[in-house]
């Protein structure tokens, strides 16, 4: 039987024998009085128990038809200089945690921190292996934002000020007309948008019963027909269908499919040792570019470490430089700072403090690609939480910072 290698806190005994036992399991075993994954409806709903949960995360690419996102056949091994996490000291809402408490309350399903480029922790859980792919959720909202980077520095797109007409005649008429390319990445278009997943009223769910009816065009056609709340750059809404718009603009300007595009300038550039998969809204339709990304743990740290460089990747600049200064922190609108970037979240943490000046891609459940310029740091981790938010029981921000601390002084 083959046993994976697991990189822990040091690796304590049973622990972490038990741990290599499980991940020699077959990966999807099935019990016989069990479905085999949840409907996207009840996965949105937050009423799946833990065991399918896991199961449909690791299997998302079932759920609709997806594109492959192409690695280079090579890859690029990622170094590393692993560390003992067991003296990790977490306080977070006035209580003490530690690595154990932090993987079991969160309901971890993988987490790995780079620092200074190599891989200093690494640990699978919930059935995962080196090898499983698991969904990203809105982490796709920050790399479809990403690719609008790198259209502009292709060219394709001239200008971050252009109306999203030029490239997207079908929104003339529409709220869409006279949205910058800009403050569609920064969510304010003024846009009516509900986003309420657990509502199956809302327009987010609308948006996921047109995804299931599998007809092409008909998501921008929805988006199109939505009423105007504020003046384009005046207020924040967030929208996943703003980011399925924002994949509509990468695939006009580049005449090309987004999956292929991010394989061309990223996926198959920063040394992915897997292919990765992105749901359609229809058989050979567009990217959602708000959601369906799937990947394995060290690629989605790939891809971060990516970030890290500035959006290098050797001596290529892959977005225009200085790209991620602006995306990753918070933006003017009218009179206020909204701590919300171009589809990047901020930490907006004060001047001297662990998370100054870090950002990260996040997803409902617990999904985060974190990135720390400071600190040379990436921390990557899955969730499976029982809900799409509110829940989580060690808050992420004061894991980053122990990390942060604990990194500082090894």
């Amino acid at each position: 039987m083959k046993r994976y290698r697991i990189l822990t806190m040091g690796c304590m005994s049973l622990l972490c024998n038990l741990s290599a036992v499980a991940l020699a399991r077959p990966q999807d075993e099935v019990s016989a009085n069990s479905p085999d994954i949840a409907s996207v409806q009840s996965v949105y709903d937050g009423r799946v128990l833990p065991d399918i949960q896991a199961r449909t995360f690791r299997n998302i690419d079932r759920l609709f038809p997806t594109r492959t996102v192409n690695r280079d056949m090579r890859g690029k091994p990622l170094a590393e200089d692993l560390r003992n996490f067991d003296d990790l000291k977490i306080e977070s809402d006035g209580k003490a945690y530690d690595i154990y408490d932090y993987i079991s309350l969160n309901r971890i399903g993988g987490l790995l921190v780079l620092k200074d480029d190599k891989i200093v922790f690494e640990d699978y859980e919930l059935g995962n292996t080196p090898t499983s792919r698991w969904m990203s959720m809105s982490v796709a909202k920050s790399i479809t934002s990403t690719l609008i980077g790198a259209a502009i520095k292709d060219g394709h797109i001239k200008s971050i000020d252009d109306d999203l007409t030029v490239y997207l005649p079908e929104l003339k008429g529409s709220a869409y007309d006279g949205v910058s390319v800009k403050n569609l990445l920064r969510m304010a278009s003024g846009v009516k948008w509900d986003e309420t997943y657990t509502n199956p009223r809302s327009d987010r769910r609308r948006m996921l019963e047109l995804q299931q009816a599998g007809k092409p065009g008909e998501i921008v056609k929805f988006m199109a027909s939505l009423p105007r709340a504020a003046p384009p750059g005046t207020v924040w809404n967030y929208s996943t269908g703003e980011t399925h718009i924002a994949g509509a603009l990468v695939r006009a300007a580049v005449g090309r499919p987004v999956a292929e595009y991010l394989s061309d300038k990223i996926w198959s550039k920063i040394g992915a040792q897997d292919d990765a998969t992105w749901w359609l809204e229809a058989p050979n339709g567009l990217e959602v570019g708000g959601s369906g990304f799937s990947a394995t743990l060290r690629d989605y740290a790939r891809f971060g470490l990516f970030v890290l460089n500035g959006g290098k990747v050797g001596d290529t600049q892959v977005v225009p430089e200085g790209w991620f200064d602006q995306a990753g922190r918070p933006q003017d609108l009218a009179d206020k700072t909204v701590n919300y970037g171009y589809m990047w979240w901020p930490l907006a943490a004060p001047a001297g403090s662990p998370n100054q000046d870090a950002f990260q891609a996040r997803g409902i459940f617990g999904q985060s690609v974190y990135v720390n310029p400071r600190e040379r740091l990436v921390i990557v981790h899955w969730g499976a939480r029982s809900k799409p938010t509110g829940i989580q029981p060690v808050r992420d921000p004061e894991f980053y910072a122990a990390v942060v601390r604990k990194l500082q002084f090894k």
